[in-house]
This record gives C-alpha cells, sequence and structure tokens, in this order.
C-alpha cells in the first residue's frame, strides 16, 4: 500500500471517508442545458439577466437535499458558492450579483451549511476563479464575448489585480462567515489555452500564492485542491474530473491524495433533456474502483431551478443508500489494497480486513492467487453468510484441482445476490 506524502490540510478524516456530494447550482439551472451555457451559446449579459430576474427555487429545502446525501452514505459536501457565471448563492458585500437581489430574496448558503452539518457532513467551499460576469475579468478562450468584434476595446479597461483582490474579498467572506469549512475547491487554471490572441489564466492572475496564503491563514486546516496552477506540493488533495484512475493517482511520480468527481449524467448543473445518466452498476462501481485505488469520490448532483433534486437524481442516491447500508464498511477507512485483485473484481482494504467486489458474478468459484494459508475466515458482507474457503490439497473436487499450490478458491453460490456489487468480507490472518 502507498502513503503520499503528509499535507499541509488536515486530510485524515478525508481518506477515512472516501464519498462526497458535489453540488452544482446556480442561475443555470433555469436554462437546464449546462451549467456552461453562457459560454457555450455566448450569451452576453443582457440576455442572460433574465435567469437572475427569475431565479425563485420556492421549493428550496436543503435540510431534504442534506438528509439524501447522509442517507446515501456521503460524508461531506462541495457546493458552488459561485460558478463561472459569476453568480453568489450567500449574501457577499462585493456585488450586486447574488441570491438576495433576486426572487430567492435571501442568502442561500447559510442555511444549506446548517443543514448539512446538522447531518453531520463536512462542508467544502467551491469557488470558481473564472466570473463571465465581473466587469475587471479579462475576455478569454472561455468567456462568452470571446467573438465579440470590438473584444480589444472591451478588455481595454478591465483590470485582473482588481479581480484578484475581488475574490480574496470573497473568498474572506466565505471562510469567517459560515463556521469552520473543511475544503475549499477553486476551479480552475488555464495558463497555455489561448483563442485568437487572448491569452489563459493561471497563478499570475489569480495572485494564486496570496490566495492560498489568506486560505491558510484563515483556515489552516482546510483542505485545498490543485487548480490554482501552483506547484504539486502547495495542493492538498489532486483531482481528476470525469476520469476513472486505474491505480493510485501519481503526480511527478509520487503517489498523492486523490479524488475524482463525477456526475450522474453528462451535465453538472441541472440539464433538463440530457439523458446519459449512469447505471446502478456504474454508479456504485465507480465508487469502489475510486477507493480501490487509493481516493474518494465526490458524484455530483444539480440541483433544479425551484430548489430540489429531480427524480432521476434521486433515484440515483437511493441505488448508493440501498448498497452503502450493507457494504458501507468495505468503503469507509479503506484503501487500496496490497493484494492483487481477481479478475472482474476489486479490492479494498482496512487492516486485516479484505474486501474482494465481484463486478462480474462467476460460476461458483472464485480464484485468489498467492491468498493460500492468508486467510481464517470469509463471508458474503451483505448478509453475514460463510463463503467456503477451498485451500489447495484440502478438497476433492476435481473440477478445481488444477489450482497452484498457493492460489485460495471462495465457493460461491450459484445465483448472484441480489445487490448491485456482491462483496465478500475477507478476515486475513
Amino acid at each position: 500500500m502507498l502513503t503520499p506524502t503528509p499535507t499541509r490540510g488536515d486530510t485524515s478524516w478525508f481518506v477515512h471517508d472516501r464519498f462526497g456530494m458535489f453540488i452544482h447550482w446556480g442561475l443555470y439551472a433555469l436554462a437546464a442545458r449546462h451549467e456552461w451555457v453562457k459560454s457555450r451559446e455566448k450569451i452576453d449579459d443582457e440576455t442572460y439577466q433574465r435567469y437572475f430576474d427569475h431565479f425563485d427555487p420556492d421549493l428550496y429545502d436543503p435540510r431534504v437535499w442534506a438528509r439524501a446525501a447522509r442517507e446515501a452514505g456521503m460524508k461531506y459536501v462541495v457546493i458552488t458558492t459561485r460558478h463561472h457565471e459569476g453568480f453568489c448563492l450567500w449574501d457577499t458585500h462585493y456585488t450586486a450579483y447574488k441570491a438576495p437581489n433576486t426572487p430567492a430574496k435571501r442568502d442561500l448558503l447559510k442555511p444549506f451549511v446548517e443543514a448539512f452539518r446538522a447531518e453531520g457532513l463536512r462542508i467544502g467551499f467551491y469557488y470558481s476563479l473564472i466570473d463571465w460576469h465581473h466587469p475587471d475579468f479579462p475576455i478569454d478562450i472561455y468567456h462568452p464575448l470571446r467573438d465579440h468584434p470590438n473584444v480589444a476595446e472591451l478588455n481595454a479597461g478591465r483590470d485582473i489585480r482588481r479581480y484578484a483582490a475581488y475574490m480574496r474579498n470573497q473568498v474572506r467572506e466565505l471562510l469567517t462567515g459560515y463556521g469552520p469549512v473543511d475544503i475549499i475547491w477553486f476551479d480552475f487554471s488555464y495558463p497555455n489555452r489561448t483563442y485568437n490572441g487572448l491569452p489563459g489564466k493561471g497563478r499570475a492572475d489569480w495572485e494564486s500564492e496570496a490566495l492560498l496564503r489568506l486560505v491558510r491563514e484563515l483556515a489552516p486546516d482546510i483542505i485545498v485542491n490543485n487548480r490554482l496552477d501552483l506547484p504539486t506540493e502547495f495542493a492538498d488533495v489532486h483531482t481528476p474530473e470525469q476520469f476513472q484512475p486505474r491505480e493510485w493517482v501519481h503526480v511527478n511520480g509520487e503517489p498523492v491524495v486523490w479524488e475524482t468527481c463525477q456526475t450522474f449524467s453528462g451535465s453538472w448543473g441541472y440539464h433538463r433533456d440530457e439523458m446519459t445518466w449512469k447505471s446502478p452498476e456504474q454508479l456504485i462501481q465507480m465508487l469502489i474502483n475510486s477507493v480501490a485505488c487509493g481516493g474518494n469520490l465526490l458524484m455530483n448532483v444539480g440541483p433544479t431551478a425551484r430548489g430540489t433534486f429531480d427524480d432521476r437524481a434521486m433515484a440515483a442516491l437511493k441505488v448508493y443508500a440501498d448498497w452503502m447500508r450493507l457494504h458501507g464498511r468495505s468503503i469507509y477507512g479503506c484503501t487500496q489494497s496490497e493484494f492483487a485483485a481477481p479478475t472482474d473484481c476489486r479490492l479494498t482494504q482496512n487492516g486485516k480486513r479484505l474486501y474482494l467486489h465481484i463486478f462480474s458474478w462467476p460460476f461458483r468459484h472464485l480464484h485468489l492467487d498467492g491468498m493460500a494459508g492468508r486467510v481464517e475466515y470469509a463471508q458474503l458482507l451483505h448478509d453475514a453468510s460463510e463463503v467456503k474457503l477451498l485451500e489447495p490439497g484440502r478438497h476433492s473436487e476435481w473440477s478445481i484441482a488444477e489450482t497452484a499450490a498457493d492460489t485460495l478458491t471462495l465457493e460461491l453460490p450459484v445465483v448472484k445476490p441480489r445487490v448491485t456489487v456482491p462483496v465478500v468480507e475477507l478476515f486475513l490472518r
């Protein structure tokens, strides 16, 4: 098993809890066709204003969200306090582009934090480094006005230094106005992505060193991700997106604390017509695979503009709830195993307990090479029913007589148990 270099922020709870909820919620929920709709469709501020004017989440009850997260087995949450559109969910003093000035007429972040804390979840704030609404944010490759004929003229009066100061002011509000915050999730840098002579943005633009210094001063134990365009050692957690690693994530040849962020469908924000929703098997296997490779899973929900999780999101959360209720101990406190998994399986391990997650159910026998004599007992985790151990030379079944001397064979039921992914719990000697 691998051990990453100790982090500045406190990741001890993070690598134990393994499973969190990501929430992307903003004005784009009204458009209901992707959180990047303003950029994708090159919508100017005047046209986009209709979403601000009609943002009225009258069914918003964060207690319902928090309960669904807790029942799904999630242990922490990260919410978009501000996404790339620049709209703020809280009552910030530094812009009028905020929830209290919409028909919502209130700070939406405060009750959110209270509700999730009440359910025992740790709190994370996503904060976009990008702001397509701020007058000092220079137009670039992703900005909705990137193809405007007068883009140079529009950029002439914009001052990225004032914008960087604005970000620090808002981050100070977030880290001092809502009690202890466990994660700050910045997004994102692109210093080498140019467009028609418009430069990208990175650490010099965000003044990342000063921003990170402020964060560390205000919240010494907070977890900071890796998207500020700073050297590797400045980040506590690395964040592959919409990607399932095949092994422990390494940066510069060294293992790191990592978390993959994923979506139920193909969009982060609420997308009414997006249909590539993942199957129950995919949802559970993504969580297992992440932990089996030494990482975390941050699974996203995009609430509707009325402030609800739609029925598809609730159904996906129920998949996790049903499976985690019976199999949580194969996830919490677990990490990559020291042993190699059989074909179509994943292993997680917590000390002397080894968890064999079976993605493709075999017929009767499952062979664990190199495990002969190393297991004292085995059981299916969902019901604690014994799984018979067939040690080499101690059984007469001719069908497995050719197994190697160091191979342990598990004798499984012919019929797959009625759980999405069955797990065998092995107690090591």
